[in-house]
């Protein structure tokens, strides 16, 4: 799914870089995101994270709503429409990823919810050290994996794990499912 067009993320990534002077494999170096998805989502061919627009923003020394086209004062009450595309960083037949965080303020906390069709699996490489994600199911069944663990997760059960690791989200079932994910980064020695 694309962003309007006032949020044109890969022009927006493509004209910072080429202000800072940096090639796409020193932007890569700066931010810790791979040249190759530097260069989807500079052709718009990839849809990225929050936390991958944070490490670019982190690697062209800018703020993240900066780079988003979202430098605007911080709003002290802010709604977020359900029918928001703006919102929407995955949407496919088989998981459709919404934050109901603002993307306007810098944060160390994010809230999503996601829904998984039958089969719907959410992989995530490493995030930051020492971040951190509960995990809440709505609706259904999903496996929970990180750091060489797994369990399956039923309506109303939460988890709590590390995220600074590989860790992934799955549908076994058929049935479609559906949770609420807090994703927390720590700042080192916290």
């Amino acid at each position: 799914m694309k962003r309007s067009a006032d949020l044109d993320i890969g022009h927006r990534v493509r004209d910072r870089r080429k202000r800072a002077g940096l090639s796409l494999e020193s932007l890569a170096r700066a931010s810790g995101v791979s040249k190759a998805m530097l260069s989807q989502i500079e052709q718009n061919k990839a849809n990225p994270t929050v936390v991958v627009m944070y490490k670019i923003a982190q690697g062209l020394g800018i703020e993240l709503g900066e780079l988003m086209g979202l430098d605007r004062p911080r709003k002290r009450f802010e709604v977020i429409r359900a029918d928001d595309p703006n919102q929407v960083f995955v949407a496919n037949k088989q998981v459709t990823l919404r934050t109901l965080s603002p993307l306007s303020m810098e944060k160390d906390v994010e809230f999503y919810e996601v829904h998984f069709g039958g089969g719907g699996r959410l992989e995530s490489p490493p995030h930051f050290q020492n971040t951190e994600e509960y995990l809440t199911v709505a609706q259904g069944r999903v496996a929970l994996a990180s750091a060489g663990e797994e369990v399956t997760l039923r309506k109303g059960d939460s988890a709590h794990y590390s995220a600074d690791v590989q860790h992934s989200i799955f549908n076994p079932g058929r049935a479609d499912a559906r949770v609420f994910l807090v994703v927390k980064y720590r700042a080192e020695g916290t």
